[in-house]
């Protein structure tokens, strides 16, 4: 029996977004260089890029977690530059700022939370993110899917991200499911999502995309829209 269906955010419940990083940190960037040295923000911005995607590196390595309050501390020591943390939250605010045009979720997203839910089912949501909560929460809320779900948790919150177990026990224990067996968790990344799941002993269904890499898993169930996600619950049921 199937008690929780616990989502991804980024690829699954939201679309996937292929940008330049170099475009999403400008707004910070800019704020650390008025506070400092206006010539520097090229090589601010680049920084930022690189400290991000090396922190995104870690994660198979020690599924450790992080903050956008981290990685700004982080860059700034790398650069050396002696800004108050009035600067850090502008440039947090910049970086956060230029992410907002491009968050969308899917249409059919709410929809099939609402179906589920009335199955009885719980709904749960674990990200891997370096994002606040309140950023994620806005725009859940905005496109009426927080009414929907019973949980969300969010890495920068937590110690580890996934695949660490603990992340996913944690999502269980935030849905009330002692059973992993008896949760299904839908992501896009079958290192992250679906190898992770499984190896805390979760269903694990991949809605793939081109531009995740793979992983040598094999998930329970693929699909390529949420709403085949119904009759696949069902059938488990």
């Amino acid at each position: 029996m199937i008690e929780a269906v616990i989502f991804d955010w980024g690829g699954t419940l939201s679309v996937y977004v292929d940008i330049e990083m170099e475009d999403m940190w400008g707004m910070a960037a800019q704020h650390l260089a008025a506070a400092t040295d206006p010539d520097r923000e090229d090589e601010i911005r680049n920084c930022l890029v690189k400290v991000e995607a090396e922190a995104w590196a870690r994660i198979p390595i020690d599924q450790r977690s992080f903050t956008l309050a981290q990685l700004l501390a982080t860059a700034s020591d790398a650069l050396q530059l002696d800004v108050t943390a009035a600067v850090v939250e502008q440039a947090r605010q910049g970086h956060l700022e230029a992410w907002t045009r491009h968050i969308r979720h899917d249409p059919e997203a709410a929809e099939v939370l609402a179906a589920l839910k009335g199955r009885g089912l719980k709904i749960g949501l674990l990200s891997n993110t370096h994002w606040p909560r309140e950023f994620h929460e806005h725009f859940l809320a905005r496109d009426g899917l927080v009414e929907h779900i019973d949980a969300r948790l969010y890495t920068s919150e937590m110690t580890y991200s996934k695949p660490h177990a603990s992340a996913f026990r944690a999502a269980l224990d935030a849905v009330g499911v002692a059973d992993p067996a008896r949760a299904v968790f839908v992501g896009d990344r079958a290192y992250d999502d679906i190898f992770g799941a499984q190896q805390a002993g979760m269903r694990g269904v991949l809605r793939p995309h081109p531009y995740v890499p793979g992983y040598d898993v094999q998930p329970d169930a693929v699909i390529g829209r949420l709403p085949e996600l119904l009759d696949l619950i069902q059938g488990w049921a």
